[in-house]
């Protein structure tokens, strides 16, 4: 291998070991413009984009410990990285591909568990991870409301019986 494509093999290596997940996307049909729309509407979700070489891509992610077969690697493809939440990135790839019909997301992985297309659609249909946060908070906060309403109510009783009572006299 040349020196250029044994830096370019690493420095996708470090971008796949950085990340806590990545997806891979078929970007055939893109033009140039559409794909630098897409690239900004990822920053925003603290993704990036970056095409690769299918051969380079494939030996930098054997490096970092993912299997991918040669037949999936096939075609113009692109590597999307993010620091964050796969979900907020799936979702921006699946809108984007509503609007274009690119790019066509092929999978990804997460945590090296492996997802297949449908299953990054399903992340994408997923809330933020802030609102799920927020879900999960209510969830465990509703039963303690309730315990501290239900402790309440015979004080509040005997405060209204007893402001009741001094009204009457």
């Amino acid at each position: 291998m040349r020196a250029e494509k044994h830096t370019i093999t690493k420095e996708y290596f470090e971008k796949l070991k950085d990340s806590p997940f990545f997806l891979v996307a078929d970007y055939h049909g893109l033009t140039v413009s559409e794909f630098s729309n897409l690239r900004t509407q990822l920053r925003e979700s603290e993704a990036e984009i970056h095409v690769i070489k299918n051969n380079l891509f494939r030996l930098a992610a054997k490096d970092a410990g993912f299997e991918i077969e040669a037949d999936e690697c096939k075609g113009q493809q692109a590597v999307v990285t993010g620091k964050k939440d796969i979900a907020a990135t799936a979702k921006v790839l699946k809108s984007f591909q509503s609007t274009s019909e690119k790019p066509r997301m092929k999978f990804g992985f997460l945590d090296e568990k492996r997802y297949t297309t449908q299953e990054l659609r399903t992340l994408a249909d997923l809330p933020p991870m802030d609102v799920l946060r927020g879900q999960l908070l209510a969830t465990i906060n509703e039963p303690a409301t309730r315990l501290v309403r239900l402790l309440n109510t015979p004080g509040e009783k005997i405060t209204r019986a007893i402001k009741a009572k001094s009204e009457k006299e």
